[in-house]
């Protein structure tokens, strides 16, 4: 029998069977990956709890014929313990789950990156020191440039010419100058584009600074473009809250 060791996050979990359960992650050197853990859903089960959603894991598994079988599970970190608890952060952190878990369409394929920024989203999420809001649209963003989907902020979407501008469209690739503006177009403040320019790259003392209308509109603007390359809506985000 072939074994593989990998660390990775649990995304979603389902049941199989009777004491079963399929569990979805994605490893840090194998991408996405489905294996069954056998027995985890009996009460006297050692490490089932372990395979639960938010939790980041060190996991061993044998090659099988369709799925890949669960052999020992560790705990690396245990991002739900501050997650969970929290209406805000955990529909915040079902956000971020459910998008990671798109955008990782393919299994088996490596994707290092969208592994590095789901571990750091959830770990600034049970953290509990930012705001929740401004998190998940960090994530979304540089999520989307992972994807090929980034938006363009500080030039426009059609011609490059250098910004600042004053109009968006979700499906020209965000902002737009004067000329190339289509109709249909949105005109945010200034300040939201330069919110969005301060999460995808970081800059948390802008972020934190931002006023509440300023992050709703940075949040709508940033789940239209997510939901527009997804081609469907995300089950959780409608479900978060915004401040």
């Amino acid at each position: 029998m072939t074994l593989w060791r990998d660390t990775g996050v649990v995304l979603r979990v389902q049941k199989l069977g009777e004491a079963d359960r399929i569990a979805t992650l994605l490893t840090r050197r194998r991408g996405k990956v489905r294996a069954v853990a056998k027995g985890v859903r009996r009460t006297r089960s050692r490490w089932g709890a372990r395979l639960e959603p938010f939790n980041h894991v060190d996991v061993q598994c044998y090659v099988g014929r369709s799925l890949d079988v669960v052999t020992q599970a560790q705990t690396v970190d245990a991002f739900g313990a501050g997650v969970i608890g929290d209406y805000t952060r955990y529909t915040t952190g079902c956000a971020i789950l459910e998008t990671t878990d798109r955008l990782a369409a393919e299994e088996g394929e490596p994707a290092l990156r969208l592994y590095l920024l789901l571990v750091g989203a959830l770990r600034a999420l049970a953290g509990g020191e930012r705001d929740a809001a401004l998190i998940l649209d960090a994530f979304l963003l540089r999520a989307m440039g992972y994807a090929g989907w980034a938006p363009a902020i500080t030039e426009c979407a059609r011609c490059a010419e250098p910004g600042p501008h004053r109009a968006y469209n979700v499906a020209a690739g965000g902002a737009v100058c004067g000329r190339c503006r289509p109709a249909g177009s949105v005109t945010p403040s200034p300040e939201t584009f330069v919110l969005l320019d301060a999460l995808v790259h970081g800059d948390w003392s802008i972020a934190d600074a931002a006023t509440s209308p300023v992050r709703r509109d940075t949040s709508g603007l940033v789940a239209a473009h997510l939901q527009w390359h997804l081609e469907r809506q995300l089950r959780s985000l409608p479900l978060v809250e915004r401040r």
